[in-house]
């Protein structure tokens, strides 16, 4: 351990994926990037859920959604089996004061997770967050480390108009999108977006840099999980559980270095304690980033895991993603896309108006993502393929076995009176609601 009881600011956003421009995207973030080539950068970070309160409850609990109660979202009746896991109640145990500003999504009720102190905000955007830090920063008991969590709703549709009209003109729309005026502009209102949340980054850094407390913070800096796009949130490829993921501070993180191990987001609750130097909980079922950016060891895991079960409606599936490949269960008869997974958009209209909701889904999907890194080209059905769709099938029910994954029994059972779209929901704005396990459905 570097430096004993070091001051966490854990900095986080909105669907913005990795779609920054550390990550070699053409998206201005010079704050993220002077972050990036201050501490450290990882290149295959992945959430566990690719919907916001399953991702955030996964972090902040270091457990998986279908172990920690988070199945949904939290704003549709969801929430969390134990509170006393999120970190601020460990961290609190060991004398850290804590504080929340901004956004959370994990839980409707706030006083239940932990926290010392909530700002009260008219909203979360980044012109309204910045100050906020900056008079809780204020607040601090000196004598006291602190755990602050700082979220903006950036880069959350609905997005800022663009403010740079070459943007709608030249720009590219995500890879596995099509290139039309349409989905370029729809990109363009992105980076306005994510030019506002590195303005929001850059105001908080700085407030950290004023107060004297940059070398004695780790700053963590994530998002959710994917672009709230098409094909990207709320799926299991890639675009949906890849995220940003820059670290900068004590226990090896600095020197603008770039991590290529594969990497997700309960490993942080644990390199929290350890650089701390706190015990982990028995319940964390991540590992310490500290060996890797040590250089102790040069991999953490083989494998990572990913899972969604409702978001807007019921859509049953899990994941596991080695160094090359990609394999995806769904459960249940669906064989269509489920539109309400996917927020509204222009981009989305135009896959709508084109046939999108008759297109088919395979139940089993596996992809080589060193010859297909956008995940296009479905080869579970390639019998030169059969050892590796064996093995990673094992591998998945083995994980789903250990980590007693409900979803083995059958349907998952809403909670009462939550918020469920029907699957033949065209939009997420047209709900309804259950109490029972949802219906197999075709």
């Amino acid at each position: 351990m570097t430096t004993p009881m070091p001051n966490i600011l854990y900095l986080h956003s909105h669907d913005t994926g990795r779609h920054v421009q550390p990550y070699g995207h053409a998206v201005q973030t010079p704050n993220i990037q002077r972050l990036a080539e201050q501490g450290v950068l990882f290149r295959q970070a992945f959430c566990t859920v690719p919907a916001c309160s399953g991702s955030r409850s996964a972090l902040l609990t270091g457990q998986h959604a279908h172990s920690n109660g988070m199945l949904g979202l939290a704003h549709r009746g969801w929430s969390l089996n134990d509170p006393t896991r999120h970190i601020v109640q460990t961290l609190g145990a060991e004398g850290y004061w804590s504080g929340l500003i901004g956004e959370q999504h994990v839980s409707e009720d706030l006083g239940i997770l932990g926290y010392d102190v909530v700002a009260d905000l008219a909203d979360h955007h980044a012109d309204t967050v910045v100050p906020a830090f900056a008079d809780l920063l204020a607040q601090r008991p000196e004598d006291r480390p602190f755990f602050l969590s700082v979220g903006f709703v950036e880069t959350h549709r609905d997005f800022r108009e663009p403010v740079c009209a070459s943007d709608a003109l030249y720009g590219l729309p995500p890879a596995n999108l099509p290139d039309t005026p349409d989905t370029r502009r729809d990109m363009a209102a992105f980076k306005a977006s994510a030019r506002k949340l590195d303005q929001g980054v850059g105001g908080v850094l700085e407030v950290l840099e004023a107060a004297g407390l940059a070398d004695d913070t780790l700053v963590i800096f994530t998002t959710d999980h994917g672009l709230a796009f098409p094909g990207a949130k709320a799926t299991l490829t890639d675009r949906g559980l890849g995220v940003l993921l820059i670290m900068r501070g004590p226990g090896g993180f600095a020197g603008g270095t770039v991590q290529d191990a594969l990497v997700t987001h309960l490993d942080l609750y644990p390199t929290i304690c350890e650089l701390a130097g706190i015990d982990a909980p028995d319940w964390l079922q991540g590992r310490s980033l500290l060996p890797l950016a040590q250089r102790h060891v040069a991999h953490l895991h083989e494998a990572v895991f990913g899972e969604l079960t409702f978001h807007a409606a019921y859509e049953p599936q899990r994941s596991v993603r080695t160094r090359r490949w990609k394999y995806i269960r769904r459960f249940g008869d669906t064989a269509h896309p489920i539109l309400a997974n996917t927020d509204d958009s222009p981009s989305k209209d135009l896959l709508v108006q084109n046939g999108w909701a008759q297109g088919p889904v395979a139940q089993e999907q596996l992809y080589d993502l060193l010859f297909d890194p956008n995940e296009a080209a479905n080869v579970a059905a390639d019998r030169a393929n059969e050892g590796v769709l064996l093995e990673l099938r094992d591998r998945l029910q083995a994980w789903m076995s250990e980590t007693g994954d409900p979803l083995l029994h059958g349907p998952v059972a809403a909670p009462p009176g939550a918020i469920v779209n029907a699957p033949t929901d065209v939009s997420a704005d047209t709900p309804g609601s259950i109490t029972e396990a949802p219906a197999t459905v075709a």
